[in-house]
């Protein structure tokens, strides 16, 4: 699975709990998208996490 290459964020795991409280294991993955970053001056395509785009960590 991708990793944010901005904040270095990846898939976590844990117990989701139903209604009725039965348990089962469980990831949640990250919405990591391929763009373009401009990183001092240089292009280059990284993976990056949408919440890194929304917060303008990168410049386009």
């Amino acid at each position: 699975m991708a990793k944010c290459e901005l904040c270095e964020r990846g898939q976590k795991f844990g117990i989701q709990v139903s209604h009725s409280h039965r348990r089962s294991n469980t990831n949640w993955k990250t919405n990591v998208k391929r763009t373009r970053v401009t990183i001092d001056g240089v292009t280059k395509r990284l993976d990056v996490c949408t919440s890194c785009m929304r917060s303008n960590k990168k410049s386009v």
